[in-house]
Formats: C-alpha cells, sequence, structure tokens
C-alpha cells in the first residue's frame, strides 16, 4: 500500500524535527519551509500542496510574535490563511493547525487533587478547549483567529484538527523549577506528540472541527485532553 503524502509546513522546527523522525514508518513527508518553500507565498504552497492528504501547519514567526512579547505579525497570520485556502484548492482532505496552549490563560489555574489527576481525561477542575477562551497574550489571540478560521473552512468541507500544543522542547523534558508550576503540567513529550499526529492522520474522518489540547499526562495537569481519536497521553513529567 502507497503511504499517504503529508506536507508539513515549518518542518524545520522543533516540533517539525520530531514528526519528521516518527512519522515517515507510516507516511510520505514533504517539507513545506524556508528556505525551498515560503508559506506566505500562495503558489508555492499550492504547488507542495497537490497530491497531498493532509497538510501539518507549524509555521509560525515566532522570533517576531509569542507568548512572551505584545506582537502580532501578520506573516503568521497569513501563513494559516494560506495553508487552508491550498488545502481546499488542491483537494487536501485534512489539515492539522498547530495552536497553542496560549490561547486561554492557565498560569493561576489549579487541576484537581492529584489522587483524580491520573483517572481524568475530562471532567470537573481540568481546562475544556469547548470554553470561550481568554487568551494570554495578543499570540495567543492570533492562535484563536487561527482556531475561528478552521471553524470556517470545515464548514467548506474541509477537516480540520486544531491542536493546542503543550510544551514541547528538544531535550524532551518539562520545564525547570524556575518556571510555575502550571508551566511544567503543561509539558507535551515527543512520544505523546508522535502517536497524537498519527491517530489524527490514521483516523478514517474528522468529525466536522476539532479543537483539542495536547499536554502529557503530568502531575498538576490542567488541561483537558479528551478527543475523538482514542489518544491517550502515555509519557508524565
Amino acid at each position: 500500500m502507497d503511504k499517504k503524502r503529508i506536507a508539513i509546513t515549518g518542518s524545520r522546527g522543533t516540533i517539525g524535527i520530531i514528526l519528521k523522525d516518527g512519522l515517515p514508518e507510516d507516511f510520505e513527508i514533504i517539507e513545506a519551509s524556508l528556505p525551498e518553500v515560503d508559506v506566505r507565498d500562495f503558489g508555492q504552497l499550492k504547488k507542495v500542496a497537490r497530491g497531498a492528504f493532509a497538510i501539518i501547519h507549524l509555521a509560525w514567526n515566532s522570533k517576531a510574535e509569542n507568548h512572551k512579547n505584545e506582537q502580532i505579525d501578520p506573516d503568521s497570520s497569513l501563513m494559516f490563511l494560506n495553508v487552508y485556502k491550498a488545502a481546499i484548492e488542491t483537494g487536501a482532505k485534512r489539515v492539522i493547525m498547530a495552536s497553542s496552549i496560549h490561547a486561554d490563560t492557565f498560569i493561576g489555574r489549579k487541576g484537581p487533587p492529584a489522587s483524580q489527576a491520573r483517572a481524568l481525561r475530562a471532567g470537573p477542575g481540568l481546562l475544556s478547549p469547548d470554553r470561550t477562551p481568554v487568551p494570554d497574550s495578543p499570540y495567543g489571540a492570533n492562535k484563536v483567529f487561527a482556531e475561528s478560521m478552521g471553524r470556517y473552512f470545515a464548514s467548506k468541507g474541509l477537516e480540520v484538527v486544531c491542536v493546542r500544543f503543550g510544551g514541547v522542547n528538544q531535550r524532551n523534558s518539562p520545564a525547570g523549577a524556575e518556571h510555575p508550576a502550571e508551566e511544567r503540567a503543561a509539558w507535551l513529550s515527543h512520544n505523546d506528540l508522535i502517536s497524537l499526529i498519527r491517530a489524527i492522520l490514521q483516523a478514517e474522518s474528522i468529525p466536522n472541527f476539532v479543537l483539542m489540547y495536547a499536554v502529557s499526562d503530568n502531575p498538576g495537569r490542567i488541561h483537558d485532553t479528551s478527543n475523538p481519536f482514542g489518544w491517550m497521553p502515555k509519557d508524565r513529567a
């Protein structure tokens, strides 16, 4: 059986590198990254997306726009709009859009008691993706915009999954003790990241539009990780 072609924008960033290492066993990976491909250029993006089953959009100008500054970079917004449009025009079935836990404020929020946390994927005390978000930064607000545009393009027939990724890093370990406990509780391991994206890509169909959190099964976990793909995080900080 031929492998499904998956285009990944931002494939040279942290998440992109992890997925390139973890997914080729099951999928043919097509890179859509600078300098060869500029996602701001719709024509270039369409050429790469042609024939792809799905587009995983990770590209973001994080130097100009991140959760620690007060900036919005129009290029980041242009890129996610181009991805949705390119998927529609080239016939790609599915888009996985990288959103962020910063789409809804979580610092200062406490999860359920430790005795309950491991048994819960959803429920009282966990931050649900279904609630109206209060972004923690302009960056977080722009991620909410990316999610909203995903809802719009899902109404046009595109299968869209917006994933509010937790803290993924190259060293594959949670934030240190100098960081807030809530930030450490939002760590996402490499293995859990790969297993989630594989589950989304292998799903037969997507129920209209999906918005979900992706964090590992950490002590003090705050985020509701329920999802329609049967994914359950295995690692624990």
